[in-house]
């Protein structure tokens, strides 16, 4: 496979998995942070910091707004809930390391 095809096969799957995680959004970040180690606000700051290293000037606001599809702000409103007192105690277990 050649490296263009291989750069759009990447991208196609992480635009599907972007949409993906749209489309879910009752699972929660804590979740995904719990479980996998990372969740969309890491996926947008990958994205951020990617647009950086590229010389695009790219804000943790605008990174998350790329990936979300929205301000974060709305997405928070309209989806996020409060973490629970269990949620909370497994991610600092998870992340104590």
């Amino acid at each position: 496979m050649d490296k263009q095809t291989q750069i759009e096969l990447e991208a196609a799957a992480f635009r599907r998995l972007r949409d993906h995680l749209a489309e879910r959004s009752d699972v929660q970040n804590i979740d995904m942070m719990n479980l996998a180690g990372f969740c969309r606000n890491c996926l947008s700051r990958w994205y951020q910091e990617a647009a950086n290293e590229k010389g695009i000037e790219m804000s943790k606001d605008e990174g998350r707004e790329a990936f979300y599809g929205m301000p974060f702000s709305t997405w928070k409103e309209k989806h996020q809930t409060d973490a629970s007192a269990a949620q909370k105690a497994a991610f600092e277990t998870s992340h104590s390391k």
